[in-house]
C-alpha cells in the first residue's frame, strides 16, 4: 500500500535498501504521470522504492496564470500512484518546501530559459528550476524521470544537473498521446469538446512536420544506395525513360537536410487551425536544436526537436516531437 508522507523529516526517516526513484508533479495525475511511476518502478526494482512527488509550485506560475484554478486531486493521485506501483507519495505544503516564504537565493535558467516557453512564460523556469532542485535534496532522490513532453524543462534540468554536480540521473520519458494523437497533459480537461477538435492541430502539426522529415530521409537513403550519376540520367535519357532520367538526376543532388520544409509542413496545418471554430492561437512554432533550443538552421545535421505552443479558448498546451537530420544511412 502507498504511504502518503507530508515532510521531508518522515520521507528521511524510511528505511532504504535500493535506489529510490523519484517522479515529480504537480498532481492532477493521469496515464501520462501513471508510465513515469511504472518505468520508475522498472528502474528502482523489487528492493528499490519509487516516490511521486505532489506539489503545485507557486514559483512557476507567473502573473494571470492558471495557479489558483490548477486541480488538486491528491485522492485520486495517490490511487493512481499506488496502480502505478509508487511506494510513497510525498505531497508537501507550500510551507514545507519553502519555509520562511519565497525563497530569496534561487537557480537560474541563463539563456536557454529565456528561449520559447522561457520568453511566453518569463520567471518559469527559474521557479521551476528552484523547485526541482529542492525535491532533489528532500527526497534524496537516486534517479529522477521527466517526460519528454516537457523537452525544454528537460533539458534545462539535465543541464542543471550537470553544471552543478547533482549527485543523480535523470531519466526522459516518451510523450503519452491519446488515441487521437492529443499529448496527454492536466491542463486537457478545461477543453470543451469543440475546443479539443482545435487542439488536434497541435500534435497534426508535428506529425505533419515529421512525415516530411520521414519522406527527405527516404528521398536522402535511396540518394545514398542509387548508382544514380549524372552519366546515368543522361543513359536514361537517350533510352526515352525521362521522367526516370529527371528522378535518377534528383536523387543523386538529394540533400540531407531540410529544416525549412518541416517548419513550413507543421506551419500550415497551424495556419488551417487559426480559422476554425473555436480558433487556435499560435504562440509559438519552433525547430530547434536540444542542446540549446535555438533554431537549426539550413544544413543542420543531428537531433532536433519540433515544438509548439498554443492557445485553444483560455486553454495553453504545448506538444513536441523528436527528429534526426541527416541519420546514417
Amino acid at each position: 500500500m502507498t504511504t502518503v508522507l507530508h515532510t521531508a523529516d518522515d520521507l528521511r526517516a524510511r528505511a532504504r535498501t535500493g535506489r529510490r526513484a523519484v517522479v515529480m508533479t504537480m498532481g492532477a495525475l493521469h496515464d501520462g504521470h501513471a508510465e513515469l511511476i511504472r518505468t520508475a518502478r522498472s528502474i528502482a526494482g523489487a528492493d528499490g522504492e519509487v516516490v511521486t512527488t505532489v506539489f503545485v509550485n507557486p514559483l512557476q506560475f507567473g502573473a494571470g496564470e492558471d495557479l489558483d484554478r490548477y486541480p488538486r486531486t491528491l485522492d485520486s493521485d495517490v490511487k493512481i500512484a499506488e496502480q502505478a506501483g509508487a511506494d510513497v507519495v510525498f505531497a508537501p505544503s507550500v510551507d514545507e518546501v519553502y519555509p520562511g516564504g519565497e525563497p530569496q537565493v534561487r537557480v537560474t535558467a541563463g539563456p536557454m530559459g529565456e528561449r520559447l516557453e522561457g520568453a511566453s512564460r518569463p520567471g518559469h523556469f527559474d521557479g521551476m528550476l528552484t523547485v526541482v532542485a529542492k525535491l532533489l535534496h528532500l527526497t534524496a532522490a537516486d534517479v529522477a524521470l521527466f517526460g519528454q513532453k516537457d523537452a525544454q524543462q528537460l533539458a534545462l534540468i539535465r543541464r542543471m544537473v550537470r553544471d552543478l554536480n547533482f549527485p543523480v540521473e535523470i531519466v526522459g520519458v516518451p510523450t503519452v498521446r491519446e488515441s487521437d494523437g492529443l499529448a496527454l497533459s492536466s491542463r486537457n480537461r478545461y477543453l470543451s469538446p469543440e475546443e479539443r477538435r482545435t487542439a488536434l492541430a497541435l500534435s497534426q502539426a508535428l506529425f505533419a512536420g515529421r512525415d516530411r522529415h520521414a519522406a527527405q530521409e527516404a528521398l536522402r537513403a535511396r540518394a545514398h544506395e542509387s548508382p544514380s550519376t549524372r552519366a546515368r540520367a543522361d543513359a536514361l535519357g537517350a533510352l526515352g525513360e525521362a521522367r526516370a532520367a529527371a528522378d535518377a538526376h534528383a536523387l543523386a543532388k538529394a540533400s540531407p537536410v531540410g529544416p525549412e520544409a518541416v517548419r513550413a509542413a507543421a506551419r500550415q496545418v497551424i495556419d488551417e487551425a487559426a480559422r476554425a471554430t473555436p480558433p487556435l492561437r499560435l504562440d509559438y512554432l519552433a525547430l530547434v536544436d536540444p542542446a540549446d533550443f535555438t533554431e537549426v538552421e539550413h544544413g543542420h545535421i543531428g537531433e532536433a526537436v519540433l515544438a509548439v505552443a498554443a492557445r485553444v479558448g483560455t486553454t495553453r498546451l504545448i506538444d513536441n516531437i523528436p527528429l534526426t537530420f541527416g541519420a546514417p544511412v
